[in-house]
């Protein structure tokens, strides 16, 4: 799908039925406006929009099905509630094509089922914002969609209220058979939610999966610094064997277990969580195999709650450090403080290679 005016869009996007997909990136990525062109709230220059076998959108064909044509659950950031009427009369407005004893009726089912029993005749001022949303997702339900679209649906309400709204989602997706479209900038929401993430940037898919393909094995330097990676960094291949290899970085050589697509002499970036970075205790030095074990002198301690954010200078103290996440206990049980030379390993089963690429450049060395 591509849209040309107002905004660029190139987003190569696929959904199973059950399944929730969330479209992750910073502020002004298109993830809302890739939303409105599934609900047919706007226009795509070219592509297509398919969905449940039906095509709702295509440029080739000159096809296009009116939003109110499309059997379309959105539920909007700030819940899009008509001000005047109760939450049961709010969800009816999904349901005018029925009669009015089976429009209450599945109202009221709908509430039951986001757990507003009681409070069908409160209007939204009467609601707090966690109220609002369930409302605003009942709504959304009770038109049997094809599609359920979420566009920041969490993003107006505090953190214990929206941990609660978090847990009544992921029960009521458990019955849900449909696509489930999820639009969020918070990395943490959408893995605890999503079974594939999409990353985007200025428009662009930079990468779908799982969350567990994205989140550890980003396909760029971009995608690793939008998934929170810290330790990103430039290396050169000078060994391969058997799907294994060898790179140089900073004068010291690292063993990388997965490493199929690289060939010896490889300009790559590399990248490892900073939680996979182990910590060597005081008394036990590193074993060595596959650990590669570093040394290096603390030049931050960061307190992050019970853990511990650590930067650790490798080399030439100009270069970016390298991060490491302990916890508290753990940190202060070692002698962790800035200063200090500590020792660490790099598991080779933890590092991931990444050609460099137009989008993903990187100055970390």
């Amino acid at each position: 799908m591509k849209q040309e005016v107002p905004v660029s869009i190139n987003a190569d996007l696929t959904c199973e039925a059950g399944e929730l997909l969330s479209l992750v990136g910073p502020s002004g990525a298109g993830k809302t406006t890739v939303l409105r062109a599934i609900a047919g709230l706007s226009k795509p220059a070219t592509g297509s929009i398919r969905c449940s076998g039906k095509v709702w959108f295509d440029s080739s064909s000159r096809t296009f099905v009116k939003a109110q044509q499309r059997r379309v659950g959105y539920v909007f950031q700030q819940h899009a509630l008509f001000p005047h009427l109760t939450a049961r009369q709010n969800v009816e407005q999904s349901l005018r094509h029925l009669n009015s004893a089976k429009r209450r009726e599945l109202s009221d089912h709908w509430l039951r089922r986001v757990n507003l029993e009681g409070l069908e005749h409160r209007r939204p001022a009467q609601l707090s914002g966690g109220q609002k949303q369930r409302v605003g997702l009942a709504r959304a339900l009770a038109r049997e969609p094809s599609v359920l679209l979420l566009d920041e649906p969490f993003s107006s309400v505090d953190s214990a209220t929206r941990d609660r709204l978090y847990t009544e989602l992921a029960a009521l997706r458990r019955d849900l058979k449909i696509p489930a479209v999820l639009v969020t900038h918070d990395l943490h929401e959408a893995t605890i939610l999503s079974d594939r993430l999409s990353m985007l940037s200025k428009g662009a898919t930079l990468q779908s999966g799982t969350v567990q393909e994205v989140t550890t094995k980003p396909a760029s330097v971009l995608v690793a610094r939008l998934v929170g990676f810290k330790n990103v960094f430039r290396a050169t291949v000078i060994d391969v064997k058997d799907g294994q290899a060898v790179i140089e970085w900073r004068g010291q050589k690292l063993e990388v277990a997965a490493a199929i697509q690289f060939n010896r002499g490889d300009a790559v970036h590399w990248c490892i969580p900073q939680s996979h970075v182990v910590l060597h205790r005081q008394s036990r030095p590193s074993r060595g195999e596959r650990e590669n074990p570093i040394s290096g002198r603390v030049s931050e301690v960061l307190r992050m709650g019970d853990n511990a954010l650590v930067g650790v200078q490798v080399g030439n103290p100009h270069r970016p450090p390298v991060f490491l996440s302990v916890p508290l206990h753990v940190a202060e049980r070692n002698e962790v403080s800035t200063g200090v030379e500590i020792s660490f390993s790099l598991l080779a089963d933890s590092i991931h290679l990444m050609l460099p690429d137009r989008l993903g450049r990187s100055r970390s060395v």
